[in-house]
């Protein structure tokens, strides 16, 4: 491993600054990477340790605004009494991430931001994501990626709070060079065909500072469910984040996105729709999981995901149901 220089910078304009020096990177809880740089698919000059910077790890809530500092672990966020009892999605999601050692030290902005997990990109493969021109995944193991918005890459993308945030209408506090800028987290995470190379509109020198939640109604559901394909320190082969707005059993309005199905998070409108003021029957549920599925483009060996994200959603929305 190579040698790197060490950055605590003062505040967040000095960390800004910082990472326009020659191959600096922003290092948050740094497990992430730490593994790019042990698999030498990055080498950086310049590490820049937010943690160095305060206040943003905290949770707190002003009119109709609830704000939770990037920095925050995911161990904290998944047990915030404010986050666990208002916005339960998010915690379970950031309490299904990997092991608690990684929930311990990872923050929600470094888990926005990963990078996929696919692996020939993580054996550094000459793909789309490593400066190559193709996506081995195509003819190659492709059990685990991508059925829907797949092309030229075919990733799936591996964070569990992403599909959360998007369900909740987060929206994202992005600070770079050219100052702050705030982005809606559905407009956030960018398919393959936008440019393949990056999973997400972050530009060079630009960083995740915070989360922006609107004030969660009392009449909100929510939860989220997770498929694995073993018990633990694994990601996502289906999961399903539901956002309901409920009147008893009728269902207002709803925010239904999958992860581990796409290269961002994957929203479903138009089993939104059918749900939006309907009462939330076995039956609704069942024809919400067929249609789910509509538009899916499996490859040769991920087809499995079809039954599966059906009946993750016909059994996640059931939970909501009482």
């Amino acid at each position: 491993m190579k040698s790197f220089a060490n950055v605590n910078p003062r505040d967040l304009k000095d960390a800004v600054a910082q990472l326009q020096r020659p191959n600096a990177v922003p290092v948050g809880g740094g497990s992430d990477l730490l593994g790019m740089v042990k698999e030498h698919l990055v080498q950086p000059d310049v590490l820049v340790h937010l943690r160095a910077l305060r206040g943003l790890d905290q949770v707190s809530s002003k009119g109709s605004e609830v704000t939770i500092g990037g920095l925050i672990t995911l161990d904290t966020l998944s047990h915030e009494p404010l986050i666990h009892n208002s916005y339960k999605v998010l915690a379970e999601a950031a309490g299904s991430v990997a092991t608690p050692q990684i929930r311990n030290a990872g923050t929600l902005a470094g888990n926005v931001c990963q990078r996929p997990w696919c692996w020939y990109y993580r054996n550094s493969f000459p793909c789309f994501k490593n400066g190559g021109n193709r996506c081995f995944s195509i003819t190659g193991e492709n059990q685990f990626h991508a059925i829907f918005g797949g092309g030229p890459s075919f990733i799936v993308h591996p964070s569990d709070t992403a599909p959360a945030l998007v369900a909740l209408e987060a929206k994202f506090r992005v600070t770079g060079p050219a100052g702050d800028r705030m982005v809606p987290a559905e407009s956030f995470f960018a398919l393959p065909k936008l440019n393949a190379a990056h999973e997400n509109v972050l530009a060079p020198g630009e960083v995740l500072v915070s989360i922006h939640l609107p004030k969660a109604a009392r009449s909100m559901r929510s939860t989220y469910h997770k498929v694995l394909d073993r018990e633990a320190w694994t990601h996502a082969v289906v999961s399903a984040a539901i956002v309901l707005d409920m009147d008893q059993q009728i269902c207002r309005s709803a925010r239904l996105v999958l992860g581990g199905v796409a290269p961002i998070p994957w929203r479903l409108p138009k089993v939104e729709a059918m749900l939006s003021g309907q009462r939330l029957t076995p039956e609704l549920a069942a024809r919400a999981g067929e249609a789910s599925v509509e538009g899916a483009n499996p490859l040769a060996k991920n087809g499995y995901k079809i039954p599966l994200t059906k009946a993750t959603v016909t059994r996640t929305l059931l939970s909501l149901a009482t």
